[in-house]
This record gives structure tokens, C-alpha cells and sequence, in this order.
């Protein structure tokens, strides 16, 4: 027996392959009104496995920095080319900074043409090169009138747009 994807409940038989707004789903029979019945798999495929649909794994795309990423720095809007030049000017290849970080020649590759890694990386590479890629944002804590201000998440936004 398997679970329908939409309600949780135990589906007596054949589960049912619907698709619901663009999710495809293994559902019961009263959760297959809500979609589209596809075309079921082969009767060689176990129940509750998915048909493959032909295409390729989509691709990992890196997600967006956002407003909690500007709280432990800003990355500088040129880090691919400083990246280059900090490893030519240490007569480093791709493959051998790749290898003193211990990550995939790759994603420097990558990040030489302008893909933003996640900042453990970029860490990493300004250790191994000695350069800054990750500028601090100003988290100044005022006094104002006696209370203390702390920077919140709207002065963020401002700083971030006065830098554009």
C-alpha cells in the first residue's frame, strides 16, 4: 500500500498519477478530481514509483543573496576578476587553487566567470589567496536620546539600495 501526496491517506489498490498545477502526484482516487490523470506507468513498475519523463535532471541554480546574507557582508561586485588575477598573480592554475581549497576545478571555472558560490566558499578563497571578497556592511549601534538602535532588517534594504 502507499500514501496519497495530497490528504496522507492509505490508497487501497493502484495509487492514481495526477497532475495538480503543474506537481505531478501519486494520489487516491477521491484526491484524482483535484487534477489531471496522466498516463499510467508500465505494469512493470512498482506501485508508487515515478515514470521517467525523458528529460534531464534540471540543474542546481544558486539562489539569490538576500537581506540575511547582507548581515555577514557583501560580496564585491568584481569577485570573479579579482579571483583571476589574485591566482595568476600567485602562478596558480584553475585546477591547483582548486585543489588548495579543496573544491571542484569546476566551480572555479565558475566563479571566474561571475557565479556566485555560497560564502564558505568564497571564505575559502580569500584565505587561499589572500584577497577580500566579502565586505562587511556597517552595523554601527547608535545611541540615539539614550536607548540603544541596533541596525534592523529595513536599514539593511536602505543600504543595499543606496549601493546600486
Amino acid at each position: 500500500m502507499s500514501e496519497c501526496e495530497v490528504c496522507g491517506c492509505q490508497v487501497k489498490g493502484e495509487p492514481i498519477l495526477v497532475q495538480i498545477g503543474g506537481a505531478k502526484m501519486w494520489v487516491c482516487p477521491k484526491c484524482a478530481k483535484l487534477g489531471t490523470e496522466i498516463k499510467r506507468p508500465p505494469r512493470s513498475a512498482p506501485p508508487g514509483a515515478r515514470p521517467a519523463t525523458g528529460k534531464p535532471a534540471p540543474q542546481q541554480r544558486r539562489r539569490p543573496r538576500d537581506v540575511f546574507d547582507l548581515m555577514q557582508g557583501e560580496v564585491v561586485d568584481n569577485f570573479g576578476e579579482l579571483v583571476r588575477e589574485a591566482r595568476m598573480k600567485k602562478g596558480w592554475s584553475q585546477k591547483e587553487l582548486a585543489l588548495d581549497i579543496k573544491e571542484k576545478e569546476n566551480l572555479i571555472k565558475k566563479i571566474e566567470t561571475g557565479f556566485l558560490p555560497e560564502d564558505d566558499v568564497l571564505k575559502k578563497i580569500e584565505k587561499s589567496l589572500e584577497i577580500t571578497l566579502i565586505e562587511s556592511v556597517d552595523t554601527d549601534i547608535r545611541k540615539v536620546k539614550g536607548s540603544v538602535m541596533k541596525t534592523t532588517l529595513g536599514d539593511v534594504i536602505t543600504i543595499k539600495k543606496s549601493k546600486k
